[in-house]
């Protein structure tokens, strides 16, 4: 055929140049009537119905929507291959850590998806105003009305009520995209995942108060806390210091000094702050005096920390305020009581309006990594767009008084070391989510930054009426199967467990597990601990897992699978999830003021901020001999556990089990042990 056309053209060249430019003419003539039609395919389909969501009225036309179009990071693969080099003490890159730049570049989407995505919305007719992205090109956001949404995704969206609450979402069964434009996009909110109009309640801090009874008020005879009369001490404590006499029961800075054999702290390095994340609760001022002046008298009255706002968050409150509910305050403690005079950065997160919901919200971090990162506001991963509609805070803040600036990206350079004191049960939140946020923490690792967590204090459950769970915290329609707790199920974070005294003990006894009743939902009040369903174990302790396993002889039915049914499965833990906690440090009986009443704290929401505390004490010696941070201290702990202190005893009880107990070397109760500041110095200042 193509030699009979050439022949054609050779022996007709006037008759067929007059056809070709009568159709050049003819295709001109078309293009500018009407563009050729956008051939569009199904992206998201929901294949069964939404568990527990009863499918309602369709949305009012008029309704806007916030949508979210993510695009995919490349080369994620590789970030635990690239973060095990500059963490791994035996890597010849060891502390070679990233810049920022360096890590944006490595994993930023392709440039060119931004474009062809933006040039089919505006064809569609949504303007190119309305259209917000940054610079990194990771997402499009834009609002639209209900019936331009349907007609760009050829799709409807509808209510869907909650079979046992009030609660109510918007959701779609299907969507689709442009044929061209699948290769680009990831995922797109509202879609198939429900979007709640209404947060859930899932989210808690890892901490609980309750209130120091004053000697003075009983008598001589009469019980005192954990059953002891007031002025009784351990067997020896009388030889010991004054102030370190009761540690037994009343944990003090001058008693974590004695317990971990930290020093006073004289060093101060310009920019080594200690940033703690904070979302839900604010400090008082007055509450951090009156901790220095009765427990760290060489901290100077009005040491506060220094802010880092987040999307229009507050700094403090009056101690009267209902907002003041001791989280906030007890960390600042811990930490200026460890680390002063060097300073303390304060994450808070969100808004007035918003931030006090976060406490009943499946929001984790998501704002809090964005201002860390502009990369994170803009990109998404395991589909999953920063920040998702359905979970986390939207800005500007519809709601009257709310910030009405845009989501702060990149605006605050992450401290060396950060503590968070915030988790929730890993099955609460959607497994794409927590990976993309997995994958920060593995980038902020790849740049130096160690980031803690605490572990949890529900044992192998969740808290009692977490939603996702049975009324006891645990999984299965028996609520028999562990709940294993999130973000410390990441690998790429440092997970801290609860460590105590018991009341009969002296600073320098042997720490068993955190493990306390303190009456009603909190009866069994320990450490947690488990294994991830999520995320599997990470080569750096592999065989310390493995050693748990062949001494602990653990009689529970196990399964081996992420993707596990809960409903038909006969195990009660994954035998091959990521095991936490990583290390532990005291969680019983610190003291600290909140409202001016002097309280008993407990929960391993301390504990993180102390371990912190520790490895800013080690930066510290550190940068005094010209070495940088010590960034993500995982590989280095299992490497060389001896410099830490092995817990043997205890359990972390849970779902009607004695849950894991504390063994020789790691366990998923204490992990690897607490600090023994002296030999962890020695080993961070021999590394290069």
């Amino acid at each position: 055929m193509f030699m009979r056309v050439r022949h054609i053209v050779n022996a007709n060249v006037n008759v067929v140049m007059f056809v070709l430019q009568f159709a050049v003419v003819a295709i001109a003539a078309l293009s500018h009537a009407a563009p050729a039609p956008v051939r569009h395919v199904l992206h998201e389909k929901r294949h069964a119905p939404a568990s527990d969501w009863v499918k309602g009225a369709r949305i009012d036309p008029d309704a806007v929507l916030p949508i979210r179009i993510g695009l995919t990071q490349t080369n994620l693969e590789k970030g635990h291959d690239f973060l095990m080099e500059v963490s791994d003490p035996s890597s010849p890159k060891y502390g070679q850590y990233w810049s920022a730049e360096d890590v944006h570049n490595m994993f930023a989407p392709p440039e060119n998806a931004v474009k062809a995505v933006k040039e089919w919305l505006i064809s569609f007719g949504i303007h190119d105003s309305r259209i917000v992205h940054s610079d990194n090109k990771g997402w499009i956001a834009f609002d639209a009305s209900a019936e331009e949404a349907e007609s760009l995704l050829l799709t409807e969206f509808y209510e869907h009520e909650h079979k046992h609450s009030p609660k109510v979402r918007v959701g779609s069964d299907k969507y689709h995209v442009p044929e061209h434009l699948v290769p680009h996009i990831d995922y797109i909110t509202p879609g198939i995942k429900l979007t709640p109009v209404v947060k859930r309640t899932v989210q808690r801090k890892r901490s609980i108060p309750h209130q120091a009874k004053k000697p003075n008020r009983l008598s001589s005879n009469s019980p005192a806390f954990n059953g002891f009369p007031w002025g009784w001490k351990p067997p020896g404590a009388g030889q010991l210091p004054a102030e370190l006499q009761d540690c037994g029961r009343n944990i003090t800075p001058p008693c974590i000094k004695a317990l971990y054999q930290i020093p006073n702290a004289t060093k101060a390095t310009p920019g080594n702050s200690l940033g703690l994340y904070e979302q839900g609760d604010y400090f008082a001022k007055s509450d951090l005096d009156l901790f220095y002046a009765k427990y760290a008298p060489y901290v100077p009255q009005g040491t506060y920390p220094i802010p880092a706002n987040i999307d229009g968050a507050n700094y403090s409150v009056p101690a009267y305020s209902p907002w003041n509910g001791g989280e906030a305050d007890i960390d600042i403690d811990m930490a200026y009581s460890l680390i002063y005079p060097q300073t303390v950065t304060l994450y808070q997160v969100d808004d007035q309006i918003y931030e006090p919901e976060e406490v009943a919200t499946t929001n984790l971090f998501n704002t809090f990594l964005d201002a860390l990162d502009g990369s994170y506001c803009n990109y998404t991963t395991f589909g999953e767009t920063g920040d998702d509609p359905s979970i986390d805070p939207v800005y500007p803040n519809p709601q009257p008084g709310g910030y009405q600036g845009k989501l702060q990206c990149g605006i605050y350079k992450p401290t060396n070391v950060i503590s968070a004191s915030y988790g929730q049960a890993e099955a609460d939140l959607p497994l794409n989510y927590t990976m993309r946020q997995c994958n920060e923490f593995m980038k902020l690792g790849l740049q130096g930054h160690s980031i803690l967590t605490a572990s949890g204090d529900y044992g192998v459950a969740s808290f009692p009426g977490d939603e996702g769970a049975s009324a006891n915290g645990c999984l299965g329609p028996e609520g028999k199967i562990f709940n294993p707790q999130y973000p410390g199920n990441c690998p790429y974070i440092t997970s801290v467990g609860g460590t105590m005294l018991y009341p009969n003990q002296t600073v320098y006894s042997p720490e068993s597990v955190m493990h306390v009743n303190l009456g009603g939902s909190a009866s069994n009040f320990s450490s947690a601990g488990g294994f991830s369903n999520y995320f599997p174990q990470p080569w750096y302790q592999k065989a310390a897992v493995e050693r748990y396993f062949e001494i602990a002889d653990l009689k529970y039915p196990y399964y081996s699978e992420f993707n596990v049914d809960f409903n038909t499965t006969t195990g009660l833990y994954n035998r091959i999830g990521r095991g936490f906690p990583d290390i532990s440090a005291n969680g019983a009986n610190f003291r600290a003021f909140t409202d001016g009443d002097d309280y008993f704290w407990y929960g391993t929401s301390l504990a993180s901020p102390l371990f912190a505390s520790v490895l800013t004490l080690l930066n510290e010696e550190r940068f005094a001999i010209g070495k940088g941070p010590i960034g993500f201290v995982n590989p280095v702990f299992y490497a060389f556990p001896w410099v830490l202190n092995d817990v043997t005893n205890g359990t972390n009880v849970g779902c009607g089990s004695e849950g894991f107990h504390a063994a020789p070397g790691w366990d998923p109760a204490t992990g690897l042990g607490t600090p023994n500041y002296p030999k962890m110095k020695e080993l961070f200042l021999s590394l290069p």
